[in-house]
Formats: structure tokens, sequence, C-alpha cells
């Protein structure tokens, strides 16, 4: 087990960023104010985004952190507490799993896995290693949001039959890049890490790997990860029972693999289901959440405003007060040090459940038809086309371990 000196010698956590691309750099900025949180240190294969993140936390507080190429090294460093993840998908898991296995809390951006499999591989290494970890879905702390599900949890529209959510990607083509040498600062043998190995293009880095299989999982993955996890949470789901996706990659041809449109239907066990609608195509409406229950529905905007409707009433009730947004580092960390995972507002396993509905709508997407699901198993019944699907092949040795 790593040292926990931050907890005897003194209150100050250390804590390692695994990634500096645009969500790190959102972590520099957001743990920077957190009481007693030193980040120690920093993990990046494009050595120019290193420097530049260190640069910004030196700027701030006068120190710079550790810059690490490999994150095996930051790892068996003792001084380490906690590491939040901030990859590309495909590394979320295996960074994970690595890092508890090492002793370490982590912080896991969203989606939490590549794979099925991969989290609940995560989820197992959480539990045997009693480590502290959460999952990045940060709409469990804010204020609004939080105000919503106490309503629907306390009955407010009813029996909660159906969730739907919509969300407006309006993202244009990516073109067409040729195969090139990677740039000289970036490692690209640990980028592509636990992926097939292949060329690189300019649209993989830093951002578009998003809308290729090998390392993202298209705009379900990438943001409907958050609108999924926020239906779960109202409707109190967990897993679906069927799954059915419709969708493709319209209005242009690109280098991209993902859907840039997807309508998925999970439907559970009682009869209840959850819709999702991504359109990736210019449309002028915002994205929002809607719950519908037996004695009305409520209507969910971005922002976390809501509005309650009843019975066969047009008006919507009054709006009311919300509690204030919680700080999302500032919770990890106090449950880091109190060794208490049921303080987190966003447990791992949370995260890696609502992860899981991205996963099944995007199986059921490349094969184009509907599954049946079995939660308990996690494994589609009699399916070994849909069950190949729930793991991958690994390149050694960037691995996800059968036994953690």
């Amino acid at each position: 087990m790593a040292s926990q000196s931050w907890a005897q010698a003194s209150d100050k956590l250390r804590v390692a960023i695994v990634g500096v691309g645009s969500r790190g750099t959102a972590h520099i900025k957001e743990m920077l104010p957190v009481a007693n949180l030193e980040i120690a240190a920093l993990v990046e294969v494009d050595g120019a985004r290193a420097e530049a993140a260190s640069q910004a936390i030196f700027a701030k507080t006068g120190k710079r952190p550790l810059i690490h190429t490999d994150m095996r090294r930051a790892f068996e460093d003792k001084n380490i507490d906690a590491v939040t993840i901030a990859t590309t998908n495909h590394w979320h898991s295996l960074t994970a799993i690595w890092a508890m296995q090492a002793g370490k809390d982590v912080y896991v951006e969203k989606p939490v896995s590549h794979n099925i499999f991969e989290g609940i591989q995560l989820v197992k290494t959480a539990r045997k290693y009693k480590r502290i970890a959460a999952g990045g879905t940060q709409r469990r702390w804010w204020g609004p949001f939080r105000k919503a599900v106490e309503l629907l949890h306390a009955g407010v529209i009813g029996e909660i039959y159906q969730g739907n959510f919509f969300f407006p990607g309006n993202r244009d083509s990516l073109g067409f890049k040729p195969v090139t040498p990677p740039p000289a600062n970036l490692n690209w043998d640990l980028w592509v890490g636990p992926a097939p190995m292949q060329d690189y293009h300019a649209n993989l880095v830093p951002y578009n790997w998003h809308w290729f299989w090998d390392f993202g999982n298209g705009e379900l993955g990438n943001n409907g990860i958050h609108m999924l996890d926020v239906l779960r949470w109202g409707m109190q789901k967990t897993l679906p029972v069927a799954v059915r996706s419709t969708g493709g990659r319209f209005g242009y041809k690109d280098q991209g693999q993902t859907p840039n449109t997807q309508n998925v239907t999970w439907t559970y066990a009682d009869g209840s289901s959850i819709v999702g609608q991504l359109r990736g195509l210019y449309t002028p409406e915002p994205m929002s959440w809607d719950f519908f229950g037996s004695k009305g529905s409520m209507h969910l905007m971005a922002n976390g405003d809501f509005r309650i409707t009843l019975g066969r009433n047009k008006q919507p009730e009054p709006v009311v007060s919300y509690p204030a947004n919680l700080d999302h580092f500032a919770n990890f960390a106090d449950a880091v040090r109190a060794r208490d995972p049921k303080l987190l507002h966003a447990e791992i396993e949370e995260t890696a459940l609502s992860t899981a509905l991205c996963h099944l709508g995007n199986i059921s997407h490349r094969l184009g038809r509907e599954l049946k699901f079995d939660p308990t198993t996690m494994r589609f019944p009699n399916d070994a086309e849909a069950n190949a699907m729930l793991s991958r092949n690994y390149r050694a040795p960037y691995v996800v371990p059968n036994e953690v």
C-alpha cells in the first residue's frame, strides 16, 4: 500500500494528474484552490503539453511538479497519495487499475472505461484494494441537479416510467488527414497504449480520437455519459435488459468512424425505458433531460434549472430554490482523508454503470440490431458476436488484467 504520510505528518494531499490536455488542464485549474492539496506530479506523453502545464502550476504556486512521461514512474512514488486521470478514453481504466494496485486513490474522468469488461475490472480493483475511487460525472455535485433528483426520489412526479435526453453535438466534418510521422514531442507508443498499434495522423491528436473506435466511444461516450448518468440517477436504475441503437455519420464523409447522429433506447425489466437522442449536425435545440411519471413530468435544462408540470396542468409548478454547487475535487479529497467512499457523490461504481449504458448502445449500433442483455452475468445471452465486443485484444504490456 502507498504511504499515508499526509495523514500522519500533515493534512497535505499530494496528487498526480495523468493527462494534461483539455480535461487535465481543467483538473489543474479546479484543484489549485482546494485547501491542503498539492499537484505534485504530472504525467503526459506530449512533452510540450507537460511543460505548459508545469509552468501554469508554477505561476500560481511557485513550485514545479515532477514531470513523467510514463505513468508507472509516478505510481512508484511513495509521496503520491492520489491520481486524477484525464487521458484518452482507452487509457482510463488501465491507468486507474495500475494506480490503485500501487496504493493510490483515483479520480477517473468519464467515461471511466473503454468497454464493459474494463468497467467491471475497475470496480473490482477499487473493492479489492479498498481505494477511494470517484468518477468524473460532475453534475452529481451541482446544486440544481441534486435538488431535482431529490424531488424525483421523493415522488414529485410519481412512478417514473421513462427518461429522455437530447444532446446537440453541432460538429463539423473532420476531413481527411494524411499519415505522417508523429511529432517529436509525442511518445506515440505510450499514447496508443492498449490499442492496436497504427500510424499517426493529425485527426487523432489532440481531440478527434473521440470519433475513432480504437480510442474513443463516439458522442455517446463523450457527452452522452453525462446525459445518461443524470437519467439513471434520477430514475434509480442500474442496467437494462435490452438496447436498440440507430443512426449513422450523416451530412459529410470524413475520416471519423463513430456515428454523429444516434438514437438509443435502453429497456428495463419492468418495461420502463431511457431514450437518448444525439444529433451531430446543426440544430437550435439545447441539451435537455425529461422525466415522465405517473403524476407528471420534469424538464431539466443544461444549467440545472428545471420545471415540474403535474397532471393535466399546462403551467409548471412554482420554481424551487436550489442548494449551492459542491466542489468535486474537495469532495474527493475529503473522502480520501476520511477513507470513506460513501462521502463521494460519484463513486466509481455509479459512473461505471452509466458508462456501461454507453457501451451497450454502441455495441447495438455497430452490430445494427437490438440486443438482449443480462445484467446479472453482464453478458448478451446466446450472442457470441455481441459478447466478443465486451472487451478488446490488448497490446502488451498495456493489458487490463483478468485478475486484478
